[in-house]
């Protein structure tokens, strides 16, 4: 080998070591950042015309990457947003409104109530006790409405919450296109693309929070983008995801539906629907959890409204609403059937409430829906030891009656037991959330931790292989030092 030549060779491997720790100190530098993964330089020989040995050079540079793991850390994470945002809607139903336990939960409200009526029966009599009555009343009446209004806050929350992830996803998808167009610029010129896959590889992620997400490359690393019902998201340039929000939610409406390119993928009407994503969640706690609990206060507020409502006692006149009103009294609400809003509408009827000019005693007497009727006065000689009205309500109120079955808890119950069961529902629901949440965040954990080890950066690994090029370096450099005594002393020869 000729001087020149092994100087040429020592060059190049000089300027192959100085790029190889360039890509370790690059290592070492993003080693915490989230979603960098490690990169090598893949060196090969240089040869001459006549396949003389020139040297070494760094051909291109390597990520380490592991598709199967990237794509099942995608799936995972698209099914524990999922979970988190039902649980967390189910965690704040249940908090805003209580439990059993509580004062301000409907069923301990109704559980108060009751008692205040037994003890009235004992006492038809004393005032102080019909004013118990009416108080735990109003606070029944009032604990429905507020939970009603509970419900619907949630649903506006979680329709505001879907409107700004459609916001997000639209802004992932342009980032998206952007790298993406990087990537394919730079695969055709040859040229370095990790941290541009990296990049994307993280975009997707992001956006497998939201929704399920199936990702395919093909030429010149070109990525197209589906989502898990199979609605093509992005190819060449990003469909429009497009979601309309409704800022006031009242019980009875309807939101509205998400649409990617133009298909409903998840709401009402959806045909091509989300399997996973946070968005999923959010769509199955303001569609059907809140729903289902509003169906539930609704039903008991209607139980509520029929136990207490009265009879003709003389004629053929239609029963009428008595203590418990609402916007359409005195008509009695149909058996067996939700009336959407009924528990945000209920009210004390003011015939009964003396802050409005009523007679409390009407409690004990009946003829609260029509004062001015006495056919529906049940104490017509104004007896005031008359306790048949108060027995018979009670017996209402213990027997079982028809719920509607799309309330999800038992439809023939009485309406205590209903109470309970509705507020076991509501517990059921977020407990049950809450397992698989746990399952399926381990899930993530795990396959996030195997993709780090094979792609993430290991300090001692790179401090290790800097030692090595060190040694190198300094072996080429010893070279070069050699080459150069050895010109030196050919010309001094020459001299």
């Amino acid at each position: 080998m000729s001087l020149s030549v092994a100087l040429q060779v020592a060059q190049s491997a000089l300027t192959t070591r100085q790029r190889e720790t360039s890509i370790l100190a690059q290592n070492i530098t993003n080693a915490t950042v989230e979603g960098y993964s490690r990169k090598s330089a893949l060196v090969s020989s240089l040869r001459s015309e006549n396949g003389q040995s020139g040297g070494i050079t760094v051909e291109s540079i390597a990520r380490a990457t592991d598709e199967a793991l990237l794509s099942n850390l995608m799936k995972s994470t698209s099914a524990a947003m999922t979970d988190e945002i039902y649980l967390d809607g189910l965690t704040r139903l249940s908090e805003t409104i209580g439990d059993p336990s509580e004062d301000r939960s409907p069923s301990a409200a109704l559980g108060n109530f009751l008692t205040a009526m037994q003890q009235y029966s004992a006492e038809p009599q004393n005032s102080v006790l019909a004013s118990a009555v009416l108080t735990s009343a109003e606070d029944l009446a009032n604990t429905l409405n507020e939970a009603t209004r509970a419900v619907q806050s949630e649903r506006e929350r979680a329709d505001a919450l879907i409107a700004d992830s459609v916001t997000t996803i639209n802004t992932l998808l342009e980032d998206f296109e952007a790298v993406n167009n990087e990537v394919i610029r730079g695969t055709q010129a040859g040229t370095d693309i990790t941290s541009a896959l990296d990049q994307r590889d993280q975009i997707v992620l992001q956006l497998s929070e939201y929704m399920g997400i199936r990702a395919e490359t093909r030429g010149s690393n070109d990525m197209v983008l589906t989502t898990d019902s199979g609605v093509m998201l992005f190819e060449t340039t990003p469909r429009t995801v497009s979601f309309e929000s409704t800022t006031t939610y009242v019980a009875g409406t309807v939101g509205n539906a998400l649409l990617v390119d133009g298909v409903r993928v998840a709401g009402p009407g959806a045909t091509m629907e989300l399997s996973e994503g946070s968005l999923v969640g959010l769509m199955k706690l303001r569609d059907e959890a809140a729903v289902t609990y509003q169906n539930q206060l609704d039903e008991m507020a209607r139980g509520l409204i029929t136990a207490f409502r009265e009879a003709d006692q003389v004629g053929t006149n239609p029963d009428r609403t008595g203590l418990f009103s609402y916007s359409g009294s005195p008509t009695v609400p149909a058996s067996g059937t939700v009336i959407a809003g009924l528990a945000g509408d209920i009210s004390i009827a003011a015939s009964v409430d003396p802050d409005q000019g009523g007679d409390i005693n009407r409690l004990r007497d009946g003829g609260i829906s029509e004062p001015y009727d006495a056919d529906y006065v049940y104490n017509t000689g104004g007896e005031a030891g008359y306790v048949t009205r108060l027995q018979e309500i009670i017996t209402e109120l213990d027997k079982p009656i028809s719920f509607d079955p799309i309330t999800m808890v038992d439809p023939s119950n009485s309406l205590q037991d209903f109470a309970s069961s509705s507020a076991s529902w509501l517990e059921g629901a977020r407990q049950a959330a809450d397992a698989v949440y746990e399952r399926s965040s381990v899930v993530v954990t795990r396959t996030a931790e195997s993709l780090s080890n094979i792609t993430g950066v290991n300090i001692d690994d790179e401090m290790q292989a800097m030692l090595e090029i060190e040694r190198s370096y300094s072996a080429t450099a010893k070279l070069i030092s050699t080459i150069n005594e050895m010109l030196e002393q050919l010309l001094d020869l020459a001299g």
